[in-house]
């Protein structure tokens, strides 16, 4: 463990170079940093860091720039604080603007990563709820209006998929309540798979009496809950990558913009760990694209089970604090929303 002199010589080299992006030399620091010691007492500071593995010296100056390991530790001390509050009014200008553009779950995420993306001006993923597996605890169809119906489909974790479609004629609500209930007595508490096997194999034959009536809402239904079976990986800003002086050699970042368009290894990555914040640092990302970035991500929950994952991709210079701070007012935020908008106890 660094001695304390270590640790602030440690973390003022850090702030001053993400606010920078330029070595750093103990002048600057002697000059920005009231540490109460000499440029002389830094400079052998900084020397010690280096040779232990928190600094690294460039070759073109006699300054440093923060080594992963380095910003490892940093990170790790900012996750220890205890007085690390979000900005109440921010939180609520964030929800307010989700609220306000978000009608159902996929869109909440999508909207979710494109405001992070523009806030943070970083780029932002997010990957949507994981539903593999789970149970499907009612289907409901509505009348609308003339020929347009409202498919509700909920799942065992009390998630509300919505569906507005035109059928060719319109259904009688009578009818209507009829078919919503043969659906519930054939695929109440049946998994997603079992259902699209049904739909495949009995529903045709038992529901033939209503076979002019179903024969458009079957292909609907079996869509709405195929699309409740996927986890599905969004991103926004990716060319924001190119904002940043890290990033000026171009087969780099097209190199970090094609892992971030492939979407396979990435979300492997973000699937690895279900921590409410994690943070990956430069060599510790196992995937060669992204060894010389970070990623930070915070998860949201429903009822406290994690559903799903939002964060940012960027240099490993970054304002850790803030970001940090503006990832939990997301994952706050998309949390409270889910919570009061797209689930129920009970039907």
């Amino acid at each position: 463990m660094l001695d304390e002199r270590k640790l602030k010589v440690l973390y003022a080299i850090i702030e001053s170079y993400v606010s920078s992006a330029e070595p750093i030399g103990s002048r600057t620091i002697s000059k920005d940093y009231n540490l109460g010691v000499s440029p002389a007492t830094i400079r052998n500071e900084m020397s010690d860091l280096e040779d232990m593995g928190y600094l690294i010296k460039t070759h073109s100056s006699s300054g440093r720039i923060p080594s992963d390991k380095g910003y490892r530790l940093y990170v790790d001390n900012l996750l220890e604080l205890k007085d690390n509050k979000n900005d109440t009014k921010k939180k609520s200008d964030i929800k307010r603007i989700l609220e306000e553009e978000s009608k159902e779950i996929e869109q909440l995420i999508l909207n979710s990563s494109k405001l992070l993306s523009q806030i943070t001006s970083y780029t932002a993923i997010a990957l949507s709820p994981k539903q593999k597996e789970t149970k499907i605890r009612h289907i409901q169809l509505l009348p609308i209006d003339k020929n347009q119906i409202l498919l509700i489909v909920v799942n065992e974790s009390g998630i509300i998929k919505n569906t507005i479609f035109n059928m060719e004629e319109r259904i009688p609500e009578d009818q209507l309540n009829r078919i919503t209930n043969m659906l519930n007595k054939k695929l109440k508490n049946r998994s997603f798979y079992e259902i699209d096997k049904k739909l495949n194999e009995e529903l045709f034959r038992d529901f033939y009496k209503y076979k002019g009536m179903i024969e458009d809402i079957i292909p609907i239904l079996g869509k709405s809950i195929g699309s409740m079976d996927t986890i599905e990986l969004y991103s926004d800003g990716i060319t924001r990558l190119l904002n940043f002086p890290e990033y000026k050699d171009i087969d780099r970042v097209k190199s970090i913009i094609s892992f971030i368009e492939d979407k396979n290894d990435l979300m492997d990555l973000l699937l690895m760990d279900n921590k409410d914040i994690d943070i990956m640092i430069g060599a510790e990302n196992i995937y060669v694209p992204v060894k010389e970035c970070s990623i930070i991500t915070a998860t949201y929950k429903l009822e406290g089970e994690t559903l799903g994952k939002i964060g940012i991709i960027g240099p490993t210079r970054m304002n850790y604090l803030e970001l940090i701070k503006t990832l939990k007012i997301f994952s706050e935020n998309i949390s409270e929303i889910i919570n009061n908008n797209y689930w129920v106890k009970r039907w």
